[in-house]
């Protein structure tokens, strides 16, 4: 009977109770930098191993498989605990740990750059005044820097429906000062008698932040 494959072993592994991500031992592993043993954590008898240069070194007992790691100076760290018998590999575990989380951190930046096309609203009363319109707008920023599109609504209240321009003129404003953040999707327009909005949605997000990551190194060297 032929040995089984590697890559169907992990698939078939996924450690779903540990909260693993799905590994592919050659390629490199990618799980997340909790809730897995290494070394004498492992208590199974058995285990399949896993060298560093991603070479399967067949089914062992563990404690031999600890020796191996401790002969060549690496970690036994099992990253398929699912399987059967559960697989390991040998590795750098401070290494790993270090590397997994900063490809987290990385990840979850490049998903606050991504657009994600979810649309928020902020809204304004047409009395609002010049502060608190200056703090709407830096929430409008905010939400357009997370990559979603944002309805900015003026409120109208009574006879105030009579003065549409001061809506308008409210919505200019947040416009002009959100220039280079935002692009126009939907022109302001009145959804009901009492309510005018528009719809700004993000625009080139990487270029922003890379511009705010200067500013703040120029800061830095002040």
């Amino acid at each position: 009977m032929p040995n089984p494959n590697i890559y169907d072993i992990l698939k078939a592994s996924q450690a779903k109770s540990l909260g693993l991500n799905l590994i592919y031992a050659k390629r490199g592993a990618r799980i997340p930098p909790r809730d897995y043993r290494a070394n004498e954590q492992i208590r199974i008898p058995q285990v399949r191993v896993i060298d560093e240069e991603g070479t399967q070194l067949g089914v062992m007992l563990t404690r031999e498989a600890l020796q191996i790691a401790d002969e060549r100076g690496y970690d036994l760290v099992e990253v398929a605990p699912t399987a059967k018998p559960p697989v390991c590999r040998l590795m750098d575990f401070g290494k790993f740990k270090y590397e997994a989380t900063r490809k987290e951190r990385e990840a979850r930046k490049a998903r606050r750059l991504r657009p994600t096309n979810e649309l928020r609203e902020v809204r304004m009363k047409t009395r609002i005044g010049e502060h608190d319109r200056l703090s709407k707008t830096r929430l409008v920023k905010r939400l357009l820097g997370q990559g979603s599109k944002v309805k900015v609504s003026v409120m109208f209240r009574g006879r105030e429906g009579d003065h549409p321009e001061i809506g308008m003129t409210l919505l200019r404003k947040v416009a002009e000062a959100l220039v280079d953040d935002a692009a126009l999707e939907s022109a302001p327009r009145f959804e009901s008698r009492r309510m005018l909005s528009m719809v700004l949605a993000p625009t080139n997000l990487p270029a922003a932040n890379e511009r705010r990551g200067e500013r703040r190194s120029e800061k830095a060297r002040a």
